[in-house]
């Protein structure tokens, strides 16, 4: 097996990789609107492409995963950013909600091969001392996204149209691909993995409900995030600038949260992290019902909001390696699987509070929800 100290630059090509993949999948966030009024719909019905995503990525990623276990990792990463920028592609094409959603299918393989195999391929090659902060470091590039990414696309579409937000994934996609075929090496595989891998996880039911504690922290999330822009346009008065502003302000306490979350895993341990990450959101998302607020009040929200958010996933990908280290490529599939099921179960939920409880209802409601992560997490730290 390669050590990814013989390939200073293996780690960032993976993140820069996981950098597209995360503005390609969120900028739908920050460009509801012009996408709403270019297709004439409601801005919830927008928001089904993101639900469409979400469902997509959960039931391909862990197959995909498990029935490429044995090909080489250059080929799968390089496959899986072929399908990704294809979906970007022919989404920047499509003239209706059916053609952006089957783009999105196509988005949504590419994303669920690509990110769970380079986080077990860069887990495979650091020690368990150092696996906190390596993963951090993988998944920089989703966080990283957030902080220029999104709010970039979300200028794009506002300013030039959201087909070009689309085409831009593009253009940062194609040489991704060729940085990962040059620098992950040719033949690198671990133990090899197949469909009855993923069956014998999804048998074991403490695993299992570790896993699911991802959907149930991104559910709770994704009941404010998936419409934030619409929700600071109707109660904050909110445009293009601020709605960038807003966006850019969430990436940037990514950052610093997918870091701390890092260095927490490795200092305090995944299952009191955890815990204490969750019950930090379940106090701040409320905060939301109580807009309008003076702007700066808000930004400050959000940051916070970022930050607890986003110490989330390195220390969940810690606590599932250690428990199911000979499976881990299958593990880590079903945990981004379970990122998606969360979204997609989260922007459902978000849906239907915006249109019977209106905006106003989004925070309140995603307290409640992640009260019931708080409760999930203790439960699987027990089990």
């Amino acid at each position: 097996m390669s050590d990814a100290k013989s390939d200073p630059l293996l780690i960032p090509v993976l993140s820069a990789s996981n950098f597209v993949i995360g503005m390609g999948a969120f900028l739908v966030v920050g460009m509801l609107t012009p996408i709403a009024t270019s297709l004439d719909i409601s801005a919830a019905t927008a928001g089904q492409i993101m639900t469409v995503y979400a469902i997509a990525y959960a039931i391909l990623s862990p197959l995909l995963v498990a029935m490429t276990g044995a090909i080489g990792r250059r080929r799968v990463l390089a496959a899986g950013l072929c399908l990704f920028a294809l979906g970007a592609a022919l989404a920047a094409v499509s003239s209706s909600t059916l053609g952006l959603n089957l783009s999105r299918l196509f988005a949504a393989a590419g994303a669920g091969l690509f990110t769970p195999v380079a986080a077990a391929t860069a887990a495979g090659l650091s020690s368990e001392a150092t696996r906190g902060r390596v993963l951090a470091a993988v998944f920089f590039g989703l966080t990283l996204a957030q902080v220029v990414g999104v709010p970039a696309g979300s200028y794009i579409a506002y300013t030039f149209g959201w087909r070009w937000a689309f085409w831009l994934v593009v253009a940062l996609a194609l040489p991704c691909i060729a940085l990962v075929w040059m620098r992950v090496p040719k033949g690198l595989s671990f133990q090899a993995t197949k469909l009855s891998d993923l069956a014998q996880v999804m048998k074991n039911g403490p695993l299992m409900l570790a896993i699911l504690f991802t959907a149930s922290f991104l559910g709770a999330i994704y009941v404010v995030f998936t419409y934030l822009a619409p929700m600071l346009e109707d109660l904050m008065g909110f445009g293009r600038d601020g709605i960038t502003l807003a966006l850019l302000i969430f990436g940037a306490g990514a950052v610093v949260g997918n870091i701390l979350g890092g260095i927490l895993a490795d200092k305090l341990g995944p299952a009191r992290t955890l815990l204490l990450v969750a019950i930090g959101q379940a106090a701040i998302m409320p905060a939301f019902s109580f807009l309008p607020m003076p702007p700066w009040v808000v930004f400050a929200i959000i940051a916070l909001w970022s930050v607890v958010g986003w110490s989330f996933m390195a220390s969940q990908q810690s606590r599932l390696i250690a428990r199911a280290p000979e499976a881990a490529s299958v593990v880590l599939a079903l945990n981004a699987a379970s990122i998606y099921v969360g979204a997609a179960a989260g922007s459902a939920a978000g849906g239907l509070v915006l249109a019977t409880a209106g905006p106003s209802g989004l925070g309140v409601a995603a307290g409640l929800f992640m009260l019931g992560a708080v409760a999930h997490v203790i439960a699987s730290n027990r089990a």
